[in-house]
């Protein structure tokens, strides 16, 4: 299966949404794609790993990278997966509470979304 990644802003945050596997080699498009979501000042990010069934240490780094990176800009960063295996893998390396894992993309969007400020009467 090839692996592809997107972008998109919906439902109040920016969507970056990757199919197939998350690897040494489609890491690189990942990075770029949520490079470009931060520099654009999204401060709500959602990563759709929905359709992801195996993701290896180097997609782990994009990903804390891009947490950190949106983290420092002030925002919010969660991932949508529920596949065994790959919740496996954010559990045996501690990211899954750090990252915000969520089995859909409801909650991840709950998580991320900034409540806006209260205006006075």
């Amino acid at each position: 299966m090839a692996t592809t990644v997107s972008t998109r802003n919906d439902l109040g945050c920016a969507i970056v949404a990757v199919t197939g596997d998350v690897d040494i080699s489609t890491s690189p498009d990942l990075r770029e794609a949520l490079a470009r979501v931060v520099a654009e000042g999204n401060r709500a990010v959602v990563v759709d790993l929905g359709a992801v069934r195996f993701i290896d240490s180097t997609g782990l780094g994009v990903l804390v990278g891009a947490f950190t990176a949106v983290r420092n800009a002030g925002g919010r960063l969660a991932v949508v997966n529920d596949h065994s295996a790959v919740l496996k893998v954010f559990t045996i390396t501690a990211l899954h509470d750090v990252l915000g894992v969520h089995p859909t993309m409801d909650r991840a969007v709950a998580a991320v979304r900034v409540p806006e400020p209260a205006t006075e009467p």
